[in-house]
């Protein structure tokens, strides 16, 4: 069963080590879901097990840095949310630990699934589709017509219209380029990518950032994942959310054990916390619309219905290698050179 059907069913090092403690009682987890996720769930796990819990916010691809530039020194125990994909190049690169969670028997199929690709290294948490959205008082304003396909964003019209994250540290940036090119083809989507450049007028480090500049009027048009954009407009935001009409790509958000963790029991604990129906309901508390990984959980009343949007059938194989992310970042800064 492939993981699609299955759910129809550089960083800056020295900034970082200040927020990160390196007490053998307290436990490390770099945190790669939206800050009030982050926030809701280290509050949750202290109050429940009485221990030290920090929990810096990075972006996806900045949590890959930090914790490669610590392979042989490290102070991270849990590397908790963020793109599946980027996970499993950490788990080609060796910097994770294998642990086989006590609800792996609960785990939705596309979750067990990734656990196996990662060599039972990182067990998925969460799924999302990738889309867009755009701020309708905004569209309206300018006169512009509601786009409802990839290629409607790179018309002339949507110039100065539109954010993007940037993929070298935004997971859900990388998403969109690899779904690019599973769409298109890759040198298609990198004509594709070259065009809707010109409309971006900034490339943001985190994935949510768009919808979020969209949600609060800055800009029309935000490329994130759908349930960003749905915490948003639950929060009353003015947005009208886009599955594009030629299909699109999704996430597998990822749990791991670091490799090297000085804490390894406690980081098996919160990893099978993480994946329990009441770790996951952290989620929904914090506003956040994913769909979870346990069976068991509850799904958020507002989350998309994943099995209604047409989507790629993503190669977690393929694009999760670090030799295909270096060679399409490589590309992408050649080819369509983001000025941030």
């Amino acid at each position: 069963m492939n993981l699609l059907t299955a759910i129809g069913a550089g960083v800056l090092v020295t900034l970082a080590t200040a927020t990160i403690c390196r007490a053998s009682d307290t436990l490390n987890i770099l945190c790669g879901v939206d800050e009030a996720w982050c926030a809701v769930m280290k509050k949750t796990y202290e109050t429940k097990t009485g221990l030290a819990v920090k929990m810096p916010r990075m972006s996806t691809g900045e949590i890959l840095d930090y914790v490669r530039a610590e392979k042989d020194t490290q102070t991270v125990d849990v590397w908790w949310g963020g793109t599946g994909v980027t996970h499993l190049q950490a788990a080609y690169e060796e910097l994770l630990e294998p642990y086989r969670p006590q609800q792996e028997a609960d785990l939705l199929p596309w979750a067990r699934n990734f656990f196996s690709l990662s060599s039972g290294t990182s067990v998925g948490l969460y799924a999302g589709a990738l889309g867009f959205a755009y701020n309708g008082e905004l569209l309206a304003s300018a006169g512009l017509p509601a786009p409802n396909c990839w290629k409607d964003l790179a018309k002339p019209i949507y110039r100065g219209h539109i954010l993007s994250g940037n993929p070298h540290s935004s997971g859900t940036a990388f998403t969109t380029l690899v779904t690019l090119v599973q769409l298109l083809g890759e040198d298609e989507a990198f004509a594709y990518m070259r065009e809707l450049g010109q409309n971006i007028t900034e490339y943001t480090k985190a994935g949510a950032e768009p919808v979020k500049a969209a949600g609060r009027g800055e800009i029309t048009i935000g490329i994130s994942f759908m349930h960003d954009a749905v915490t948003q407009k639950e929060a009353g935001a003015p947005l009208v959310i886009v599955a594009p009409c030629e299909g699109t790509g999704y996430e597998i958000g990822a749990v791991s054990i670091v490799k090297g963790s000085r804490n390894l029991e406690a980081a098996r604990r919160f990893v099978d916390f993480a994946l329990s129906p009441e770790g996951q309901a952290t989620g929904a508390a914090a506003g956040q619309n994913q769909v979870p990984s346990n069976a068991k959980a509850v799904l958020p009343p507002a989350a998309p219905d994943i099995s209604m949007i047409k989507m790629v059938d993503y190669d977690f194989a393929t694009f999760g290698s670090p030799e295909q992310r270096s060679r399409l970042l490589s590309r992408f800064d050649s080819e369509i050179n983001p000025t941030n």
